[in-house]
C-alpha cells in the first residue's frame, strides 16, 4: 500500500498516537478534552495525504524546495490547527514538536508493512516529508501571526492606558515647579518629575504608533497647511523638557509652510531630537536645521557622539533596534527612529543617516512639496 493511502486508511490509529503525545504538552494540554487535543488532526493528515498525491516528480519537488519559502494556505486544516493551538496556550516549540511526533508515528506504523525498500518507497518518503513540512509551516505561520496580533494589541492597550497616569505626573511636576510652592528641594523634585513624565509620554506615543503600524498597516495622515518652523519649535520644547542639561541650537531658512500632519510631524522631530540628545557627547549641542527649497523641505538633526557603524545604519530604522550610549547601555525602547521613518514615508518623504567623527551624526529628512510656491 502506498504511504498516502496508508495514512488515509489508518487515520484513527495515527490519531491515537497524536492524542497520547498531545497529552504530554503541559501546562496547555492539562485541561483540554480529547476532542480539543485532537483538534484538526484528521484534517491535517488528509491534507498531508492529498499533498503527497499532488507533489509531482522528485525533480519537481527539488525545484520547488529551492524556489524559496513555501506558499501558505491560510484556509488549510494545518493553518487552523496553528491558530487553535495558540488560543489554547501552546508554545511554538510544542506546536512543532507535535509534527515531529506525527512524522515519527506515521513512519513507525508504516515501516513494518514494507516488504522491500524500493525507489518508489524512497520517493514516497520524500513526498511525505515535503507534505508534513508544508503542514508544519502553515501551522507555524498562523500561530506566529496570532501571537504577533495579541502582542501588538496588548501594546496598544498598555500605551493607551498609561496616558492618564502620565498626565497626572505631568500636572504634579508643573505644580511642584511653580514659584512659591514648596522649597528648593521641592523645585528640584518637580523638575525631575516633569522630565521623567516628558520622556515617558514620548515613549508611550511611540508604543501606540508602533502598535498601530503592526495592527493596521500604514499610518493614517491628515494633512493641513502647517509651518515646519512652528512644528520644530514645539518639538524643541518637548526635547528641552526631557533633556534640560542639553543645549539645542536651531536654524531656519526659506519657505517652510506646506501640507503636513502637524502632530505626527512634531513626533518625528521630537523623537530625532531626543535620540540626538541621548547619544551626544557630553557638553556638546544638538543642532536642528530646516530649509525650504522650491521642490522640497529639508530638515536635519545633528549631534556629535559615538559614530554609528555602517552595519547599524542599515538597521537603525527597524523596530526594536536599540543603540547604546557611551556607557554601553541601551536608553530607549528602540521605537523612536522606526516611528520617525514610518511617519516620514507616510508624508511621501525620505529619511537617511550619515555618521562620522568629523561631521557627526546627521539625520536628514526630505519632504516633497504638496503645494506649489507662488
Amino acid at each position: 500500500m502506498k504511504l498516502a493511502q496508508f495514512i488515509t486508511a489508518h487515520i484513527e490509529e495515527i490519531l491515537t498516537d497524536w492524542d497520547l503525545f498531545a497529552e504530554t504538552l503541559h501546562p496547555a494540554a492539562g485541561e483540554l478534552s480529547v476532542a480539543e487535543l485532537r483538534d484538526h488532526g484528521k484534517g491535517v493528515l488528509r491534507q498531508i495525504a492529498r499533498d503527497m498525491e499532488n507533489e509531482g516528480s522528485v525533480e519537481q519537488q527539488a525545484e520547488k524546495a529551492l524556489a524559496g519559502p513555501p506558499a501558505i494556505d491560510s484556509s488549510s486544516a494545518a493553518a487552523a490547527h496553528g491558530e487553535a493551538r495558540h488560543e489554547h496556550g501552546f508554545s511554538l516549540l510544542q506546536l512543532t514538536a507535535e509534527y515531529r511526533a506525527l512524522r515519527a508515528s506515521v513512519l513507525r506504523l508504516w515501516m513494518p508493512r514494507i516488504t522491500s525498500f524500493t525507489e518508489q518507497r524512497a520517493n514516497e518518503l520524500v513526498r511525505f516529508n515535503a507534505a508534513i513540512d508544508q503542514a508544519m509551516a502553515e501551522s507555524a505561520c498562523t500561530f506566529s501571526e496570532k501571537n504577533a496580533q495579541v502582542r501588538d494589541t496588548f501594546l496598544a492597550i498598555l500605551g493607551h492606558d498609561l496616558r492618564s497616569p502620565l498626565a497626572t505626573m505631568s500636572m504634579a511636576g508643573d505644580y511642584l515647579t511653580r514659584a512659591g510652592v514648596g522649597t528648593e528641594a521641592t523645585l528640584h523634585t518637580g523638575t525631575r518629575v516633569k522630565r521623567s513624565a516628558a520622556t515617558m509620554v514620548r515613549m508611550v506615543g511611540d508604543l501606540l504608533e508602533y502598535a498601530r503600524c503592526q495592527l493596521g498597516g500604514k499610518l493614517p495622515i491628515t494633512r493641513q497647511l502647517a509651518d515646519i518652523q512652528e512644528i520644530c519649535l514645539a518639538a524643541l520644547s518637548d526635547a528641552q523638557a526631557a533633556h534640560p542639561d542639553c543645549s539645542f541650537e536651531f536654524e531656519f531658512s526659506g519657505e517652510l509652510c506646506d501640507d503636513f500632519d502637524s502632530p505626527r510631524m512634531q513626533q518625528v522631530f521630537s523623537n530625532l531630537l531626543a535620540n540626538a540628545a541621548q547619544y551626544r557627547a557630553k557638553n556638546s549641542a544638538v543642532t536642528l536645521r530646516a530649509r525650504g527649497e522650491a521642490a522640497e523641505i529639508i530638515v536635519q538633526v545633528r549631534n556629535f557622539g559615538p559614530v554609528i557603524p555602517p552595519a547599524s545604519r542599515r538597521e537603525i530604522f527597524k523596530p526594536l533596534v536599540q543603540l547604546h550610549g557611551e556607557d554601553g547601555l541601551a536608553t530607549s525602547l528602540g521605537l523612536g527612529l522606526f516611528i520617525a521613518h514610518e511617519i516620514t514615508l507616510a508624508h511621501g518623504g525620505s529619511i537617511s543617516v550619515e555618521s562620522d567623527a568629523t561631521s557627526g551624526t546627521v539625520f536628514t529628512l526630505s519632504f516633497p512639496r504638496n503645494q506649489t510656491l507662488a
